[in-house]
């Protein structure tokens, strides 16, 4: 048979599709990873935000293979249950700050959210307030990629060439609450929800206005919407919390959660639900939510789960995520003070450091593979590069990381 292809098989996430330019990762191990021809890499990202533990994390991949070989996988769909996903939900209800709470699991952060989406609009669609559609983003906002979380994203370039999105959807500015409280004001008897990260990770790792989260609390509250918290990046320990929700003080309606829940070991997500909003589901013996996914609860991912939130807690990662935040962001502050880097922005162990304005978005990319290319990976949003280690990385290890970022900008240097 003729193959006609002139690229590889696999279309990568988040790529050119006409690229074949990447690094094939061969091994990883602590904070860690190795390509095929034997470069050694910090991962200073975590992968994607994600990697609390390390890599390697024999606690981890034990557990997933004894439940492997206990059962491997069964749906959790009405009337079938397994103990690692109805345990799990208990101990992530616990850990969690909405008391009473119930969990629904799914596979990743974009499900996540969609979830999330779906079930503040079933809330006052249950109650007969059926012109609450309305769900309000705020800029810079980074919701995930299924279509719910595309339309709900405010990262504008993340919205385009995909047609029509999601009705209903109205964007608010990140940093200005007048512009929340306008839209209330205007419209609050329609809006179903708010939807937002405490602490903004993609869009360049930017932390509330003092007051914002409050005030986006009251608002919620006062006209009757609810306030969803997208805690994919942000939860499981990385601001120093076991959700930014507790770092922050704000309790919202919903939290939606993956990446860190497993540390990446499995794929799995899902969405923690107030009372308040149970209650609601709960009302009607006979009503029956139509929602799930295929390999909600799977009992492997579940099993992952579990052990790496005993990791997590028995060598106390949800307090060295400070630690390793206040080495990362004096190393950075440092550079703010030499003229290197404009801005440090961040919160617990997820860190940004803005460059110059001589800086575009493209030579920032530059800045991203020099590092690359001396040993560190770390992301570039936008005109900022971003650290999100794991949270078991060593002092020498963040020095490390301090050191090639300073260096990769004395190479590359900003546009002339």
């Amino acid at each position: 048979m003729t193959n006609h292809r002139t690229t590889p098989a696999l279309l990568h996430p988040f790529s050119k599709p006409a690229s074949n330019s990447y690094h094939r990762l061969v091994r990883a191990e602590g904070v860690r990873v190795w390509d095929d021809k034997g470069n050694e890499y910090i991962d200073a990202l975590g992968s994607l935000w994600y990697c609390q533990v390390g890599y390697g994390r024999r606690e981890i991949i034990d557990a997933i293979s004894k439940q492997l070989e206990q059962m491997s996988v069964y749906n959790t769909f009405a009337p079938w249950a397994n103990g690692p996903a109805e345990t799990v939900a208990e101990r992530i209800s616990t850990l969690s700050p909405l008391d009473g709470s119930r969990v629904f699991l799914c596979c990743s952060g974009s499900e996540s959210v969609d979830s999330a989406i779906k079930l503040a609009r079933l809330v006052h669609q249950l109650r007969g307030d059926h012109d609450r559609q309305i769900i309000v983003r705020r800029t810079r906002g980074y919701h995930g990629v299924n279509m719910g979380g595309t339309s709900v994203q405010g990262i504008a370039g993340n919205r385009e060439n995909w047609g029509d999105l999601l009705p209903h959807v109205v964007e608010i500015d990140p940093d200005d609450i007048e512009s929340a409280a306008r839209l209330f004001a205007e419209s609050g008897d329609r809006i179903a929800a708010v939807i937002s990260e405490p602490m903004q990770g993609a869009g360049g790792v930017h932390t509330p206005v003092d007051g914002y989260l409050e005030r986006l609390r009251e608002l919620c509250t006062a006209n009757g919407a609810l306030l969803m918290f997208d805690e994919v990046i942000s939860g499981f320990g990385r601001t120093g919390s076991w959700f930014a929700s507790q770092t922050y003080g704000v309790t919202p309606d919903l939290i939606t959660f993956a990446k860190g829940v497993t540390s990446g070991y499995q794929p799995m997500g899902g969405v923690i639900i107030s009372r308040g909003v149970c209650d609601v589901l709960e009302s009607d013996p006979n009503f029956l939510m139509r929602h799930g996914y295929t390999y909600s609860g799977h009992p492997a991912a579940a099993a992952a789960a579990l052990a790496n939130i005993d990791i997590i807690e028995n060598e106390g990662l949800v307090e060295r995520a400070n630690h390793v935040g206040e080495r990362l962001s004096a190393g950075l502050d440092s550079m703010v003070g030499d003229g290197i880097l404009k801005e440090v922005r961040g919160v617990g162990a997820v860190w940004a450091g803005e460059l110059p304005e001589t800086y575009s978005d493209a030579r920032a990319l530059e800045v991203r593979d020099h590092m690359t290319s001396n040993g560190v990976i770390c992301r570039a949003a936008g005109n900022s590069m971003v650290f999100c280690p794991p949270l078991v990385i060593d002092d020498a290890d963040i020095d490390c990381c301090i050191d090639t970022l300073a260096q990769a900008l004395s190479v590359v240097g900003g546009d002339q």
